[in-house]
């Protein structure tokens, strides 16, 4: 086995652990994170899907970010909590924060597009409609919004579409396991969160 298909298999088994640890919302998991994305971006980087690899690297920046928020929302989850015995730190995502992520995924879409086409680029359309989707997804993650899930199976479907056509076969396997998994991590959000008080 060479050395890149062992880091895209290490990138699947990492985003294996990775997802079920985002399902419990364990703050484990943006550790996990940092590793995955280091994998996936270089192997995207190699493969010249930039856009993607860029995204990998945002991910590492947003799971110190993510890892911070978490922790702090757990300590007032703790001091919240109700007899229910929830689990799970939600927060309510505002319109506001509906629209702004709305008018950043066109606007970001339309500019590293434009990008991707001047940097020759495989897949440019594709890879940033599911870069874009894929940041606001992970920014919405950070900020324990549970609709993150449900722009999730969208986002992955498509990047397994990418990583199929740019030839890489294990990156698909762990984009399905991310759709398949996106619906139940939704569910059991709702069933064991609490919503923050703001």
């Amino acid at each position: 086995m060479d050395w890149v298909k062992a880091i895209e298999i290490f990138a699947l088994v990492s985003g294996v652990a990775y997802l079920v640890l985002e399902i419990l919302q364990k703050n484990l998991m943006w550790v996990i994170g940092i590793l995955t994305g280091v994998a996936c971006a270089y192997s995207f980087g190699i493969q010249h899907v930039w856009a993607s690899m860029g995204l990998n690297v945002y991910y590492v920046v947003i799971s110190v970010a993510g890892l911070y928020k978490w922790r702090k929302d757990a300590r007032r989850l703790a001091e919240e909590r109700s007899s229910e015995g929830k689990t799970i730190h939600l927060s309510r995502m505002t319109p506001e924060a509906a629209w702004i992520s709305l008018l950043v995924f066109v606007l970001g879409t339309a500019a590293l597009w434009g990008l991707l086409r001047l940097l020759h680029g495989s897949e440019t359309l594709l890879d940033a409609v599911v870069t874009m989707m894929s940041a606001i997804a992970t920014w919405w993650l950070a900020k324990s919004y549970p609709q993150q899930w449900l722009v999730w199976p969208v986002a992955d479907v498509l990047s397994a579409w990418l990583c199929w056509r740019a030839g890489i076969p294990w990156m698909a396997l762990l984009y399905v396991a991310y759709a398949a998994s996106a619906l139940y991590g939704y569910a059991h959000w709702m069933k064991n969160g609490q919503y923050l008080s703001d």
